[in-house]
């Protein structure tokens, strides 16, 4: 009993030390599998998705999906849409998290919470990115120029109309600067479709 009682201890330190925790962080832990089925069970973890639990009185922040898709993806980016909306610059709420992965990395298999994939070349897969402590997990997100520019890269996907919704906001809450978004534009290589919307948004401030 005593072996049990230590990994159940062993197992809720962890979990209110890191809010959300991957079964194979509780095996190096020393935690057996058994030992975290047997807490959801007795309904003292919850599973979140596949391999990943947390406390099931745990505090959620509005960004719980970011966090989740950060813990399950450590090394994918939080972009598109899903960042334009974490910078609070759009009303609109993708179903699927936006995450960026290297041109290469195999395609996770994750089945919740709903993602969606985008690609990027090692350069810009680690260009403009910005750290966020959500729930206490550290969240990588592509900053504000940067997501700009690449809406407008993918805007065949996300739609022009949430690319122009994203520029527009940025300049009239001054989160960023022209300098700043068409120096991103050049590097993907959108300045010639971006440079019009840029200048007269510019012109009409």
């Amino acid at each position: 009993m005593h072996h049990k009682g230590s990994h159940r201890d062993k197992a809720l330190a962890l979990l209110k030390r890191h809010n959300m925790v991957r079964l194979s962080e509780f095996h190096l832990a020393g935690i057996t599998s058994t030992a975290i089925a047997r807490l959801e069970r007795d309904g003292e973890v919850v599973r979140l998705a596949r391999g990943l639990y947390q406390l099931p009185n745990a505090e959620l922040d509005e960004n719980h999906s970011l966090a989740e898709a950060a813990k399950l993806i450590p090394k994918g980016v939080i972009c598109l849409t899903s960042a334009l909306a974490f910078h609070g610059l759009t009303d609109q709420m993708p179903p699927k998290v936006w995450m960026a992965i290297g041109s290469k990395a195999w395609l996770p298999r994750v089945t919740y919470p709903p993602l969606r994939f985008a690609r990027f070349s090692t350069s810009q897969l680690h260009g403009g990115v910005e750290e966020h402590l959500i729930e206490e997990i550290t969240v990588q997100v592509f900053g504000i120029a940067k997501t700009i520019s690449d809406l407008f890269r993918y805007r065949q996907t996300v739609g022009i109309n949430v690319a122009l919704e994203g520029l527009r906001r940025a300049l009239r809450q001054r989160e960023t600067t022209p300098a700043e978004i068409s120096k991103y534009a050049i590097e993907r290589g959108v300045w010639k479709v971006m440079e019009p919307y840029l200048a007269a948004l510019i012109s009409h401030d």
